[in-house]
């Protein structure tokens, strides 16, 4: 499988352990940055390097990681068909990709460790979309929101 793979300065180290680890698992893992821990960088710069890859139809998927894997995912889920959650046990990982077709994990480098970010990949690729009514109806309603909220627009802030 095709995985694209971006982090900001705190996710470098984890990001660079999980290239190796996809590529020893026989993936081919598009690394998109950022390049070295040593130069601070930007969630949001990294998320839209994701969304762009899996948009442009370079990835099946994402591997996204910051410091706390928050920031990451509301970046990344400002793109209209991008569905990215952050995950920190093995369950939400697999589960996201059956019922809710999450298409990029979110990880925190400064929450969980390389032997559990290794595991939560492993659950995130191996998953795939139901196809029971209840889950495709729930989605139906995800991309419904979507685009009623794309088509409204929005430019007000908290």
């Amino acid at each position: 499988m095709k995985i694209a793979l971006a982090a900001d300065h705190a996710g470098y180290p984890l990001k660079q352990h999980i290239v190796a680890f996809l590529k020893a698992q026989g993936h081919e893992a598009i690394d998109l940055g950022v390049d070295t821990a040593a130069v601070p960088s930007d969630y949001p710069d990294s998320a839209t390097a994701i969304a762009h890859a899996l948009l442009e139809g370079q990835a099946e998927r994402g591997v996204l990681i910051c410091g706390s894997g928050v920031g990451a995912s509301i970046a990344a889920n400002k793109y209209h068909g991008i569905y990215a959650c952050v995950c920190h046990d093995s369950y939400s990982a697999h589960q996201g990709v059956e019922h809710d077709r999450m298409n990029v994990l979110c990880m925190g480098a400064r929450i969980i460790g390389e032997s559990l970010a290794e595991e939560l990949v492993t659950a995130f690729l191996g998953a795939h979309p139901s196809e029971e009514e209840r889950h495709q109806r729930r989605f139906g309603k995800i991309v419904a929101i979507e685009n009623e909220n794309t088509a409204i627009g929005s430019t007000s802030s908290l």
